[in-house]
């Protein structure tokens, strides 16, 4: 089997907050979604390509099902481009890269947000 290269690009997160701070009433998946667009828009590229989209997500109550999935529609990708929440803590965005890398190594993907 030859190796696959992955290659990580574009990489965009948000502002580190404290609680109750200027971004208290933004939901998670909201801040989700502006990462998502502009990780796409920096990268020139068209949700549609995606094949899969995979986010951490630690404190997961209040938002709803699937908030990665929430976060990638939010952003414009389609709804036919399946999405995965993990979550490992506060390992849960290196969780969501290697679950990506993961799937780009076993054929499963090749373009991907995480």
């Amino acid at each position: 089997m030859s190796e696959q290269q992955i290659v990580l690009c574009e990489p965009v997160r948000t502002a580190i907050g404290s609680y109750n701070g200027t971004l208290k009433g933004v939901a998670a998946t909201e801040l989700g979604s502006v990462v998502v667009c502009e990780t796409l828009r920096r990268a020139g590229l068209d949700g549609a390509k995606l094949d899969t989209v995979v986010m951490g997500n630690v404190v997961q109550a209040g938002n709803r099902m699937n908030p990665a999935r929430q976060a990638a529609i939010g952003a414009g990708v389609p709804v036919g481009v399946p999405a995965l929440t993990v979550n490992r803590v506060c390992g849960s965005g290196a969780q969501a890269i290697l679950s990506v890398a993961q799937e780009i190594r076993a054929g499963d993907a090749t373009l991907a947000v995480a």
